[in-house]
């Protein structure tokens, strides 16, 4: 048998459920519901002063170079960091260890390099301590599996809004189901992709820190949200720009197939199409060139 019973407090009303026990005829409370409370991931504090901030660990760099330009897969960074003669400026540190932050001269400018960590907290998190040194823009690049199977293995994404299916982004931005991301520098990079003779895609992204709960429901409820791609870091990292007021670009190449009967692994892993991957990773620095070079920047 249930029993509700209701108390007021001013123009919170908290409900209090009971369950009498056939057994021992004992009053049981299950459930507490507080109306007019807000829930966790909806009270953004847009205080500007934390208890703790980067500022308190990170020296910032006078030289530090204006774009950083990060990578998610390790095999295509390493890649990268042979064919350049490269320097380490800076290393954060945490308890996983210490993460260099190389400076790369491409077409005689200098910009950042840096091995982005995997998910939305850590990632973004990251991203907190390279702005602290300096970083003005950022601009971020790697893998993500397809919701839409018409989207080649390889091919680019471009996403302009991400799907909120974290937690992290919710202490850097209001409440809301998506977050307009790219908000500059898409029309550039699509000159860049045409000049290469690249095929891309822009649409939605779908940022999730649960990589082993993308179920089946949930990936069609995402693809009827506009989803045509997941990740788990983009939307976490733009509210981190944004609150920043830093500049803020990821373009995405497809690696597996969720958009399937079977999940297709496809080139998700790090070794195949390994030329592929890093021709397309060196867009990036064509990118923070012709930003660079830009009159308005």
């Amino acid at each position: 048998m249930l029993w509700v019973w209701f108390h007021s407090t001013g123009n919170k009303e908290i409900r209090f459920i009971y369950y009498l026990s056939n057994e021992d005829r004992a009053y049981c409370p299950v459930l507490i519901f507080i109306g007019e409370i807000l829930m966790i991931l909806e009270e953004f504090d847009s205080d500007r002063e934390a208890v703790i901030n980067p500022g308190y660990f990170i020296e910032k760099n006078p030289d530090f170079p204006e774009t950083c330009i990060a990578v998610f897969p390790w095999k295509t960074f390493n890649s990268i960091l042979d064919k350049f003669y490269t320097k380490k400026i800076a290393e954060i540190h945490n308890v996983d260890g210490a993460f260099p932050v190389y400076k790369i001269i491409y077409n005689g400018k200098p910009y950042a390099f840096f091995k982005a960590r995997l998910g939305a907290a850590s990632c973004a998190g990251t991203f907190e301590e390279i702005i602290a040194m300096g970083a003005k823009r950022i601009i971020l690049t790697g893998n993500c599996g397809v919701l839409d199977k018409k989207i080649e293995s390889c091919g680019i994404i471009i996403p302009n809004r991400a799907i909120r299916d974290e937690g992290f982004s919710y202490h850097y931005a209001p409440s809301s189901d998506y977050i307009d991301v790219n908000k500059k520098y898409i029309p550039e990079f699509e000159e860049i992709l045409k000049q290469h003779g690249y095929c891309y895609t822009i649409g939605t992204t779908w940022t999730t820190d649960g990589f082993y709960r993308e179920t089946k429901k949930k990936i069609e409820r995402r693809k009827e949200m506009g989803a045509i791609c997941v990740e788990m870091e983009c939307s976490a990292v733009q509210a981190v720009c944004d609150f920043r007021n830093v500049e803020f670009f990821q373009y995405l190449f497809a690696g597996d197939n969720l958009d399937a009967p079977v999940w297709d692994p496809r080139s998700l892993s790090g070794h195949l199409d390994l030329d592929v991957k890093e021709k397309i990773v060196m867009l990036a620095f064509e990118l923070a060139e012709k930003i660079e070079d830009s009159p308005c920047c």
